[in-house]
């Protein structure tokens, strides 16, 4: 089929899926969509929930393995749209609706990608496409639920929008609970152990805290308070005040490093949540990279967060879209970017899969 074709059957796919409702753990119809494509081009796939997943024609276990991944949930539209999040159309050569853009243009361009190189022979790895779930809530069933029940992994690229340029480094996360702690008492009482005055200091501390190890990708470590409880009534000073601390890790560091270290030198009480978002990085000098780079494509460190995270070999991030427009009203894609995103992908992997 030629790729003008496949390309406006993947933009085809994404208007239907932009249409179906594919909340975190309600992609069911989604998934049916998907499956839909496989039957249309004779593909073999399996479904394990609402994870679609194909392996190319010519399968060889003693090869290594390429993984395609993208995600086909999304976040609730939020209040701040002007357009109906499900009505997919056309404007001035953008592709409005939600989903669009995070990550739908990726998936659609990766699943095309999938199909143009399924038949073919002597590729020197296999290639596995995954249509994810579960991506925007880490759910139990999303790619990290899923890869026990896929073949070994070597290599890996995860779509999201990117522009089509090479994120070569992801930064991790840990969410940290953090609690001040002073002394209740009646708001008309003398209290020098206030635990909302206590925590000026502690804000102040979190505010100017900086971690010493630095990432040629990815730079520095990026730490934020970004919620704050306390108290429930007007005249009662409460116990105490909790926090909720969130830390984008670099490569230089584990999500354990960063809990001990905070852990030994925090002035209050913390607890992580989970340590399993650790960041991602592929090698600069990597096959795969060195393909896009010979494209004329850059790459760069990513300060959000995907399901690289749940890998753990090699991985780059790369799609078409722009990860700004990700969960903003009125989302969209460009129709350009898809055509160039599924022009660039089957280009990088003539470079890699090459015998």
């Amino acid at each position: 089929m030629e790729q003008t074709v496949l390309t406006q059957k993947a933009i085809d796919l994404l208007m239907k899926l932009i249409a179906i409702e594919s909340f975190s753990g309600e992609e069911d119809k989604t998934a049916d969509a998907i499956e839909n494509w496989f039957r249309n081009f004779d593909i073999p796939f399996e479904r394990i929930h609402n994870n679609v997943f194909a392996k190319n024609k010519h399968w060889d276990d003693a090869k290594p393995t390429l993984l395609l991944n993208s995600h086909h949930d999304t976040v609730k539209p939020n209040q701040a749209y002007t357009k109906d999040p499900f009505h997919p159309h056309i404007e001035d050569g953008k592709l409005y609706g939600l989903g669009s853009n995070d990550a739908g243009g990726c998936l659609v361009s990766l699943i095309a990608t999938f199909t143009h190189f399924y038949a073919s022979e002597d590729l020197n790895h296999n290639i596995l496409m995954v249509a994810s779930m579960e991506e925007e809530n880490a759910g139990k069933h999303s790619l990290r639920g899923l890869l026990p029940s896929l073949p070994k992994i070597d290599v890996a690229i995860v779509g999201e929008p990117t522009l089509m340029n090479l994120a070569i480094a992801e930064k991790g996360l840990v969410v940290l609970d953090a609690v001040v702690k002073g002394t209740p008492s009646h708001a008309a009482h003398p209290n020098d152990n206030n635990a909302i005055y206590n925590t000026i200091e502690v804000l102040e501390w979190f505010k100017n805290y900086r971690f010493d190890k630095t990432s040629e990708a990815l730079g520095d470590v990026k730490m934020t308070v970004t919620q704050i409880n306390a108290g429930n009534q007007h005249n009662v000073v409460p116990s105490q005040v909790e926090l909720v601390i969130d830390v984008r890790v670099n490569d230089a560091y584990t999500n354990k490093d960063i809990a001990d270290l905070l852990k030994a030198e925090a002035p209050c009480e913390i607890k992580e949540r989970g340590l399993k978002l650790n960041s991602s990085k592929i090698d600069k000098d990597h096959p795969l990279v060195q393909s896009g780079i010979a494209l004329g494509r850059t790459t760069y460190g990513s300060p959000t967060l995907s399901d690289q995270a749940a890998l753990t070999c090699q991985s780059l991030k790369l799609g078409p879209g722009d990860s700004t427009r990700s969960h903003s009203a009125d989302e969209y894609i460009y129709i350009s970017e898809i055509e160039e995103g599924i022009d660039l992908y089957i280009k990088i992997l003539e470079g890699f899969l090459a015998p």
